[in-house]
């Protein structure tokens, strides 16, 4: 695989999930937006990620980025494209409770 995200809209099949965990060995880095309910995955940086569903029409406020254990189905919320002092996010961490369940929602229905 070349590193280059997926945009997953609905629930991933078993190949895309093994496309979507083979770089970080089990590890899969997302980016989701919370308003249209989908998220891209796979790449090396949530930069790349979060440029790919700005370019496919996401607002920006709505993209927050983390992560996905593929063995363990542990969520982390762990991103630098998190850290916005306007949005009351001034964390790599996503703060506000609404936003991780969403965050959560979305992951595990598209990746679990």
């Amino acid at each position: 695989m070349s590193n280059a995200p997926l945009v997953i809209k609905e629930k991933a099949t078993e190949q895309q999930l093994k496309d979507l965990s083979e770089h970080f060995k089990g590890y899969i880095k997302v980016v989701v937006d919370i308003e249209k309910e989908i998220l891209a995955g796979g790449a090396d940086r949530h930069f790349d990620e979060e440029q790919l569903l700005l370019s496919e029409g996401s607002l920006q406020k709505n993209l927050w980025g983390g992560g996905l254990d593929s063995r363990t189905h542990e969520i982390d919320y762990n991103s630098i494209i998190n850290l916005r002092p306007n949005q009351n996010n001034p964390s790599r961490d996503i703060m506000s409770p609404e936003i991780r369940e969403k965050f959560d929602e979305i992951v595990k229905k598209l990746l679990i």
